[in-house]
């Protein structure tokens, strides 16, 4: 009897490390760490939204002075999106934190449950989604605001892993019907660029009504604007196969105002590759984990009665 308690006592930490591992192993269960870095001449506030269901961040909105970054810690399965926020102030009576774009009316530096207002540059994320991949895009479906690129680090093999992302300012070259203009830095300059849904409110730009389908809703004169200047960002609603890029198990670089002449947005013979394809919207679920998720429970329930018979 005693060898057998010391024979129990001895393995189980080894068992419950097997344990831990083999359930992060089959469900997917991991942790990303999103570093976000400032390459532009002026502040920006990144905004983070979580999307339905999913657990917030540690934090959802702080400030990059140029050439800083912050790391932030993303749990497992985790959806939403990122943006950055330009020509932001805090009112010295009120209190009250505002900014000429991607505002996410929180009235505070951190956003706290609130989106980007458009026009502006989205980086969205399903982690750990259909497959056990990530799904990741930049989006200019709701307008531009400053250039961004997501960037795969360490990935495990998974997908296709590439750098997406729109390296280009558009707000000098944008359509004159477009322009977001301000005067907050002393003159009038274009601070960003409507989308033509934004701007005129046409069904046929905004992918609604009768135009709510692949089928129906085309690009049009104004998404090829955005998609001939940054051809891997959305630039309508229905522009998944050349814009949804996936990886598996990896941590991302998010970087505002990159290099235009950064190597990795582009393959080694100068194209820009087909992103994954998926059907309709770009969105994903998370029955693959699901499914995973009651394998590995029952495995680990089998594993743990027979080791209590051993």
């Amino acid at each position: 009897m005693a060898a057998s308690i010391y024979q129990h006592a001895a393995t189980a930490p080894i068992s419950a490390f097997f344990i831990l591992f083999l359930f992060q192993f089959l469900t997917g269960s991991y942790s990303a760490t999103f570093t976000i870095v400032n390459k532009c001449s002026y502040t920006v506030w990144p905004g983070i939204l979580s999307g339905a269901g999913t657990a917030p961040l540690s934090t959802t909105g702080f400030a990059l002075q140029p050439g800083e970054s912050n790391a932030v810690a993303v749990p497992a399965a985790w959806s939403g999106r990122l943006w950055g926020r330009t020509l932001c102030t805090q009112n010295t009576t009120t209190g009250k934190f505002t900014c000429v774009t991607g505002d996410c009316g929180s009235s505070t530096m951190e956003c706290s449950g609130g989106g980007a207002a458009p026009p502006a540059t989205l980086a969205e994320f399903t982690l750990n989604g259909a497959g056990g991949l990530d799904f990741f895009d930049v989006s200019l479906v709701d307008g531009y605001n400053l250039p961004m690129i997501i960037e795969p680090q360490g990935g495990s093999g998974g997908g296709n892993c590439s750098a997406t992302g729109c390296v280009v300012d558009l707000n000098s070259a944008c359509p004159t019907e477009l322009k977001v203009m301000s005067s907050s830095n002393g003159g009038e300059e274009s601070v960003a660029c409507k989308s033509a849904c934004e701007a005129f409110g046409d069904p046929s730009y905004c992918c609604s009504g009768a135009f709510g389908s692949p089928d129906t809703c085309k690009p049009s004169s104004y998404s090829q604007f955005f998609k001939s200047a940054c051809p891997r960002a959305y630039s309508y609603a229905y522009d998944d196969g050349s814009s949804t890029f996936t990886c598996a198990s990896s941590d991302y670089l998010i970087t505002f105002c990159p290099s235009p002449s950064t190597s990795s947005i582009k393959s080694g013979n100068g194209k820009y590759p087909v992103a994954v394809q998926v059907s309709g919207s770009h969105r994903v679920d998370n029955n693959d984990v699901v499914f995973n998720m009651i394998i590995a429970i029952s495995l680990l329930v089998g594993f743990w009665r027979f080791w209590q018979l051993n």
